[in-house]
């Protein structure tokens, strides 16, 4: 059985983590194939976003507890949360049931998060005596206030669908998984409007802006919008809304 599934259609690729007998928990295989799954977004043209998800009961509760006891299990971090740390394209993750450990800090790693209302949420590590290694305690206290990220970081404590809403740690509540899906489509679909260029320089002044003090970041944006105004997509953006038709961007 493959530990993960990807599919790809009309600009998306769906990364579905197919281990539901141990609740999508994540060996180096599994880490990996992610891996490879985020290398294709990224490399591929013809794909723009990235949709991941988890088989069964869970969206994943992180490492595999079993196989971290395994020679093969040093070094298991190095490859897949590098990757999405300089992803451009945007990967949004649709999370139910359990959500926790490595989990967790792969869906801190996707641009937007949505959730069923089963769904939970925690960073349990502290409880084996370990800290995330997959940059849980960078990325925890940038996303949700620094209060609740350092409870949750403390006390392997884990919070609820709605908790997770009004901490912001997701932006949508969903009643059920096909609910989920068709969300997470429907906002995939609504980036695919957008130039895909003009995304990626997107994603990459926001998220690089955010570790840099404002004058530089400023200069950053500057930077991106002269970058973007000098493309023929800037131009036929404009030339396709004041024709009131679909823009055919050009750029990947």
């Amino acid at each position: 059985m493959e530990k993960v599934i990807v599919e790809k259609s009309a600009g998306i690729i769906h990364v579905r983590i197919n281990r539901p007998e141990v609740l999508n928990a994540c060996d180096g295989e599994t880490y990996n194939a992610i891996a490879d799954a985020w290398d294709e977004l990224e490399n591929d043209p013809g794909l723009r976003v990235g949709i991941i998800s988890g088989a069964g009961r869970a969206f994943c509760v992180g490492t595999d507890v079993e196989w971290v006891k395994s020679p093969d299990a040093d070094g298991y971090v190095d490859r897949l949360y590098p990757r999405m740390l300089h992803m451009t394209k945007p990967v949004i993750s649709a999370i139910h049931g359990h959500c926790n450990g490595g989990g967790l800090e792969q869906a801190l790693a996707c641009d937007i998060r949505i959730c069923t209302e089963d769904a939970h949420f925690g960073s349990g590590e502290i409880r084996l005596g370990w800290i995330p290694g997959g940059y849980g305690t960078q990325r925890l206290p940038r996303t949700i206030p620094l209060g609740p990220a350092l409870e949750l970081l403390y006390t392997g404590g884990r919070i609820d669908a709605s908790d997770a809403y009004r901490l912001g740690l997701v932006n949508h509540v969903l009643p059920d998984e096909n609910k989920l899906m068709e969300k997470a489509e429907q906002i995939a679909g609504e980036i695919l409007k957008s130039a895909p260029l003009a995304v990626q320089k997107m994603k990459r002044t926001v998220l690089d802006g955010l570790d840099m003090p404002l004058p530089q970041a400023v200069r950053l944006e500057k930077e991106s919008f002269d970058f973007l105004m000098r493309t023929e997509d800037s131009k036929e953006g404009a030339l396709a809304f004041a024709e009131k038709r679909a823009p055919n961007w050009k750029a990947r």
